[in-house]
């Protein structure tokens, strides 16, 4: 019986041990009906190996649109006809004052995310650094990026601006990357994840849900993160954008959402799991269940290109269920 095989997978990871591949797909193939008992386990899992502290981050679209690359969930791909705000990179000031905003809000870390490929011959790196260190003077805020493909060099520039962690998504699984984006290829997305954890610093990346992809390259996408040992998992939930060429993908069950956090954070008991974009129209009222699923992280304010709940919401939500956002200040 389902809840049988459930409670069973979840005492070998309460025990310490892995779960296998095969296993995790077994969990995607119970009735819906026993899906709130798989969240019950994951949360036990989740409060075994990680506590009841919650990973809080704001970010800021540093730099918007016109970008070379055709992922086709992109608002910002010029690639597809979106009516969407472009402009160039924010100044030094308005960067901070991002920064600022982001702490006064209750986050723990903040991330500068731009438009693009990646940050070969980009005349904005250097300005990028800049904007890194004045907020290290400046705040108490723990700093990410996000700049797409790195270099090693671009690496240790970015290390000695104190970046502590830095965020690339994988997207999808490899067998259904090149249905996503053809303009670059998911082995450069790893190399630069490599590059990252070869100088020491942390790894933010996860993907999205709901692009197509099958039950078995979602699990695909989660034993690739596990297999790279990253630190930060977020988990997008598509949000179909009008003038991309997902614009007209269904969208997943909620009860399938919440059932895909349960088993990442089965495949991932120790890591940060990260409640991330889609999640409010995905879910709707049923937002909270997230941290009841294994969640352990978020993304708090807005995202690159669409509305949150708002950052007093999330802390809100997550207060509410029992977590402890991680602050400086705290």
């Amino acid at each position: 019986m389902n809840y049988d095989l459930i409670f069973t997978l979840g005492k070998k990871i309460l025990n310490g041990e892995q779960l296998t591949f095969a296993e995790a797909l077994q969990l995607t193939q119970i009735d819906e009906a026993d899906i709130p008992i798989l969240l019950g386990i994951a949360n036990k899992v989740r409060i075994k190996f990680t506590g009841d502290q919650v990973d809080t981050c704001e970010i800021v679209n540093a730099r918007s649109g016109g970008c070379s690359e055709d992922c086709k969930f992109c608002a910002q791909s010029a690639h597809h006809d979106v009516k969407f705000y472009s402009y160039p990179l924010m100044s030094e000031d308005q960067i901070l004052q991002a920064a600022k905003a982001a702490e006064s809000h209750g986050a723990y870390r903040f991330c500068i995310v731009t438009a693009g490929c990646g940050m070969k011959h980009d005349p904005d790196f250097e300005k990028i650094t800049q904007s890194i260190q004045r907020i290290g003077r400046e705040t108490g805020l723990e700093r990410c990026c996000s700049l797409g493909i790195l270099t090693p060099d671009h690496v240790k520039a970015l290390k000695s601006a104190g970046i502590t962690r830095y965020h690339h998504n994988l997207e999808t699984s490899k067998s259904f990357f090149n249905q996503i984006c053809t303009t670059h290829t998911y082995d450069e997305r790893v190399e630069t994840i490599k590059n990252v954890k070869a100088e020491g610093l942390e790894v933010c990346s996860g993907g999205i849900i709901g692009l197509g992809e099958t039950w078995e390259q979602r699990l695909e996408l989660a034993f690739a993160l596990k297999e790279l040992d990253v630190d930060s998992i977020p988990i997008n939930v598509l949000n179909p954008v009008k003038g991309t060429a997902l614009e007209d993908r269904p969208p997943l069950n909620p009860m399938e959402v919440l059932q895909t956090f349960a088993i990442f954070r089965l495949i991932l008991p120790t890591k940060i799991l990260r409640y991330a974009g889609g999640r409010e129209k995905a879910l709707g009222e049923l937002v909270p269940l997230g941290f009841l699923s294994g969640i352990n992280g978020m993304l708090i304010g807005n995202y690159l290109t669409t509305a949150g709940r708002g950052a007093v919401a999330d802390l809100n939500t997550a207060r509410s269920l029992g977590f402890k956002p991680i602050s400086e200040h705290a």
